[in-house]
């Protein structure tokens, strides 16, 4: 197979954080710092708005706040980039084209499925919750795809930058379809690899939320919902084809009806033109719809300052956010355990008056470390 050109950013180390105040080294100090951070005024240093309306904090999260909940994140110390050098997640064009990596992709988020569907939300998501009832989050833009943030405050407006496991949608008619009824296609076509989720089961590997503990019991799930399987035999693997466009194929762009083929139990046949069916995430060298982007920029725009928790930006879209609030003239505050990318010209951006105090917070802790007991200490701003 060809490799892609596509190259998966920032696997290997990033440089050390950047303490801001030095004080926000120990958890005290950070509880003290972002304290300070969440109840400043408007800044005059925000360019082109009305100071005065913006009072309000978005707040941008990534993977490494789920790792509490069970799930491995990407570049954090036990991440799925850090633990296994040879891992690389699916490319879009491979799901699309390849009727191979389609079965190897299904298989390992079938035996997936079921230890994110019991994962859920942390501390960290429950404080969200929190700051936004006390009224200090106007929105939040999550990388995340487990959908914690939804379970966590449906009435807090969150966008979900990356997409969502919760559902899968078909390439041809674009319909979405329960990820939870997906599963039940999948354990019926494929007896033999319901026997060995059946195993996972009763190994306990799915009764804890503890990384290591799943992993000696034989499962370990990455952060886009799927699980470590190197010598299951993929290509016996089986999905169904979308119903919609099984009952009703749809027009190809060249005008003529597309083939959609099945087996007699409903299995997907490669001779197929259409009725894929893909998880609702935005898979690498994927666009995210123009949209999503829009929302993501409105959310950052309405804010008065940025509040980023556990993810490293390593993602253009994520970077492409905090980019656009520093040049607006946002504080900027991060809450994540280790390096993140281009911190230098952050606190570069930051320190150009002088003024890097009122400007940029920074910490290495877990969220969950720092967030609760903040709480505990912010006076109530909603009516």
């Amino acid at each position: 197979m060809t490799t892609p050109a596509i190259r998966i950013p920032f696997t290997g180390p990033l440089p050390p954080p950047i303490i801001v105040p030095p004080s926000a080294s120990s958890i005290s100090g950070a509880i003290d710092a972002f304290l300070a951070f969440l109840t400043a005024p408007p800044s005059p240093y925000l360019r082109g708005v009305d100071v005065g309306r913006y009072s309000q904090t978005a707040i941008l999260t990534g993977a490494g706040i789920s790792v509490a909940s069970g799930l491995s994140d990407y570049r954090g110390e036990n991440g799925t980039y850090v633990t296994n050098k040879a891992y690389r997640p699916i490319y879009f064009h491979e799901f699309a084209a390849r009727h191979e990596a389609r079965k190897r992709y299904w298989a390992r988020s079938f035996v997936g499925w079921p230890g994110l569907l019991k994962a859920k939300p942390n501390s960290t998501h429950w404080a969200i919750k929190d700051l936004g009832a006390k009224g200090y989050i106007s929105s939040v833009v999550t990388q995340n795809v487990d959908s914690f943030h939804s379970v966590a405050h449906p009435e807090l407006s969150t966008l979900e930058l990356h997409g969502y496991l919760r559902s899968v949608v078909c390439l041809s008619c674009r319909n979405q379809f329960p990820r939870a009824e997906f599963q039940k296609s999948l354990e019926r076509l494929n007896p033999a690899w319901a026997e060995f989720l059946e195993k996972m089961v009763d190994a306990g590997a799915l009764d804890t939320d503890n990384p290591e503990e799943q992993r000696r019991k034989g499962l370990k799930l990455n952060p886009d919902g799927d699980v470590e399987l190197p010598k299951a035999p993929y290509s016996t693997f089986r999905y169904p084809s979308c119903p919609t466009c099984l009952e009703k194929p749809p027009v190809l762009e060249n005008g003529t009806p597309a083939r959609v083929e099945v087996e007699s139990d409903g299995a997907w046949l490669p001779t197929s033109s259409a009725g894929i069916l893909k998880p609702a995430v935005i898979m690498f060298g994927e666009n995210i719809d123009p949209a999503v982007k829009v929302a993501a920029e409105e959310a950052i725009d309405d804010a008065g300052r940025l509040l980023i928790l556990g993810t490293s930006l390593a993602t253009f879209s994520a970077w492409r956010l905090v980019e656009r609030a520093y040049k607006r003239g946002m504080p900027i505050g991060i809450i994540n355990l280790g390096g993140i990318r281009n911190e230098s010209v952050l606190v570069k951006e930051a320190d150009q008056d002088g003024d890097i105090a009122s400007r940029y917070v920074r910490c290495s802790h877990h969220s969950d470390a720092i967030l609760p007991s903040l709480i505990e200490q912010l006076p109530n701003l909603s009516p």
